[in-house]
Order: C-alpha cells, then sequence, then structure tokens
C-alpha cells in the first residue's frame, strides 16, 4: 500500500524534494537535520523499537568539531562535555602504574574539541530534528527499486515511500547496502578484534572520581571511566582469530572470558555487566571498503559506506562532516543529483582513505600484539609528559586533522 501520511511531493524535482534516511544514529540524523535545513522534507526509518541513549566515549576535534559547528549542534553539545580527564594506566590487578594528567590531553588537541558519549550527541541531533522531520522507530526496508525519477522504498510495515533520494545509514551492517549493493561479505574487511563498551549503573568504587583507568596487556585493552552517576562506563577490545565464534558467545560470557583475571574496576564492571547486559554494545571490528558510495538515488553515508572502526577515533567526526557535505553538495548542484554525489564522493574519500589506514596502524596501540609493545606503549605515554615531546605530539595531532 501507499504510504498516504506522508505522500511524496513531486519526487521528480518539482516542488519540495523528499529524503528517505534509513538509520537514526549519528549519520542518518546528521543528514536528516542537514537536509531539513536545505529545504527537504525528510522521513528517517530506524529498526530500532526506541532510541538508543548508550555507547562509548567519542571526541569532536579539527573538522568533526568544525562539522558540529557548521550543524549548529556546539550549544546543545557543550553542556555535555565531559571535558578531559586524567588517565591512569594500571596493572593487571588494578594497581597503579603512572597517571598522564588531563593536561597532557587538553595541550594535544587544544580548545575547539568535545569529549562526548555517543548517545548525548544523538540526543542532541534529535532534539534538533524531531519537531521538524518524520521518524518512524520499528520500521526497515524490505526492497528498493529505482526508476529515472524516483527512489521507491518498500517498508516493514507493507506500506512504500517513494522519494528524490535514499540515504543508507543505517550502520556497519547496512540493510541497504545489502539490498542495493551487494552482501556485506564483498565489503566487510575484517579486522581480527572484537570491542564492547556498555554503560556503569553504579559508579565504580576502585576508580577515583574524575578518573579513566586502562589495562594495557598483549592483544587486548580494557578501559573503566568514573565521571560521576550516569556518565561513568566501561570500553573493551581485544583480539579474536574468530570474530562469529565471540558474536556467538554474546558480550558478557566473552568479555569475562577474555578480561575475567583482571581486578579492581575491570572486575567490577564485568560484575555490573553480567547482570545487566542489554544496553551493552559488542561486535566485532571491520572496515567497509567499497569503490563507490552512490548507486542511482540510492547513497551511503556513515559507517554503511566507509566504517573506519574504533581503532581511527573518527567514526563520529566523518559522519557529521560526512553528512554536511553531501547536503552542501545537493545544494550546490540543484537537480544534478549525479553530479551532487559524484562532488561529495570525491571531496571525502581521501579523508576516509587516511582515516581508514590510520586505524589499521592504530591497532597495536589499542591491542599490543607483544609484552614488548605494552612496554614500548608505556614509556611513549610517560615521555609525552616531557615539554619537548607533548609538543611534537601536538603537531602530530594537528597535521592529522588537517
Amino acid at each position: 500500500m501507499d504510504d498516504h501520511k506522508n505522500a511524496v511531493r513531486n519526487p521528480s524535482g518539482r516542488g519540495t524534494k523528499r529524503a528517505v534516511v534509513v538509520g537514526a544514529g549519528i549519520a542518518g540524523l546528521a543528514a536528516a537535520l542537514r537536509m531539513h535545513r536545505a529545504g527537504w522534507e525528510v522521513v528517517v526509518l530506524e529498526r530500532a523499537p526506541t532510541r538508543r541513549s548508550s555507547g562509548y566515549l567519542l571526541n569532536l576535534h579539527g573538522p568533526g568539531y568544525d562539522a558540529a559547528e557548521r550543524l549548529g549542534l556546539v550549544p546543545a553539545l557543550a553542556p555535555r562535555d565531559i571535558g578531559f580527564f586524567t588517565s591512569v594506566l594500571v596493572h593487571a590487578d588494578g594497581r597503579e602504574k603512572f597517571t598522564v594528567p588531563a593536561a597532557v590531553a587538553q595541550a594535544a588537541v587544544g580548545d575547539r574539541a568535545l569529549s562526548l558519549f555517543r548517545g548525548d550527541l544523538e540526543s542532541a541531533l534529535y532534539d534538533a530534528v524531531a519537531e521538524h522531520v518524520d521518524i518512524r522507530f520499528g520500521t526497515t526496508v524490505r526492497a528498493v527499486t529505482q526508476e529515472p525519477g524516483a527512489v521507491e522504498a518498500t517498508l516493514s510495515d507493507g506500506n512504500r515511500l517513494r522519494a528524490d533520494l535514499l540515504i543508507g545509514a543505517d550502520g556497519v551492517h547496512s540493510r541497504i547496502r545489502d539490498l542495493v549493493f551487494g552482501p556485506e561479505s564483498d565489503y566487510l574487511v575484517e579486522l581480527n578484534h572484537m570491542v564492547g563498551a556498555f554503560p556503569l549503573d553504579t559508579v565504580p568504587e576502585h576508580v577515583a572520581e574524575g578518573v579513566g583507568t586502562t589495562f594495557l596487556g598483549p592483544r587486548r585493552t580494557a578501559a573503566v571511566m568514573n565521571l560521576g552517576p550516569d556518565r561513568s562506563s566501561a570500553f573493551f577490545t581485544y583480539r579474536s582469530p574468530d570474530p562469529a565464534a565471540e558474536l556467538a558467545l554474546g558480550a558478557a560470557p566473552a568479555l569475562t572470558a577474555a578480561f575475567g583475571d583482571l581486578g579492581r574496576g575491570v572486575a567490577e564492571a564485568l560484575r555490573q555487566l553480567a547482570a545487566d547486559p542489554a544496553d551493552a554494545y559488542f561486535d566485532s571490528v571491520g572496515q567497509i571498503v567499497i569503490d563507490r558510495w552512490s548507486s542511482g538515488r540510492v547513497v551511503l553515508l556513515g559507517d554503511a559506506a566507509w566504517c573506519v572502526t574504533v581503532f581511527a577515533g573518527y567514526g563520529a567526526a566523518l559522519a557529521l562532516d560526512g553528512a554536511d557535505r553531501l547536503g552542501a553538495a545537493l545544494a550546490a548542484h540543484g537537480d544534478d543529483l549525479t553530479t551532487a554525489l559524484d562532488t561529495w564522493e570525491q571531496s571525502l574519500r581521501p579523508e576516509v582513505r587516511k582515516r581508514q589506514a590510520l586505524a589499521r596502524k592504530g591497532i597495536s596501540r589499542f591491542a599490543p600484539p607483544t609484552r614488548a609493545h605494552v612496554w614500548a606503549g608505556d614509556l611513549m605515554l610517560r615521555a609525552i609528559q616531557l615539554p619537548g615531546i607533548r609538543g611534537l605530539v601536538q603537531r602530530s595531532i594537528q597535521r592529522a586533522n588537517n
């Protein structure tokens, strides 16, 4: 049946244009915001039944901060900024190795930076668009068909939506990519690591307030952050030769098997996870590598298109920047959709390639392959506290963000 609630308004370029955005995460909501401000009618489809509010910490600096500023998000995000916190490297039993003061990270990144929980960024985006676009939860796309003047999505509820543009912003396991570009196995490059992250219901007793503790060991990392009530969380990553087997175990059993020998803050976080695993994010780490991000009137955005992985630490920034650039390209080229999408992709491809390469190189920082690598990493972290070395690190970060 046709969707009469959102009847298409000339999806051939005459009158108000419509965009259907699949995915209500950072990339999808940012795209919805940018397209709405450009005068498009926007429908957002989200498979989950409700909004998600959990997730790990992310940083917006350099182009990521610039994109948030262009999208008008900084005033809403600034009160949610966690800021810089003290990092404590710990032994396996939780005893302190050494401390990296918050000032070290602040000096390296600069003032134009935001540290946020993923859910806080999603909430700010949602609040910016909720009254202006049609957001439908518990809805997926079953089929996509295209014709010269429009794209049509058949929805899980039986309705059909016709639009000028369909944006697949539904993550690394994108349904839109499967339907239009081919199966995930054609584009997913597994990095043979797992990642888990979850909020802590209670403040960790063994971690001082305003502190993040990190255990770095061969082939694994565990971090526990005490940022106060409702602001504390845990993050884990480890090497796995068989990611599918780890996913079959589930978050709590797999993370407990990989980190159950660790003490204090990590042990406490794992107990909380076992008691309530519902809000945990747990997945294999892989990059999406695809030759083209658009096909006709369908375009992929964010992790669905490129997924740089958590090892790059730049996924949210690229999602915001990619959405903003997409809106700008569509506005600049009017009804010439092909040129708009080509121009957008050409402008963003170099940055994505750079970030994916940095992620592959960065695996050894998150999961050092040997004890010698752990020792070298400790030495580097101690060294960056020296004024001269700190300046070199700051310049290196600035070059990476330009």
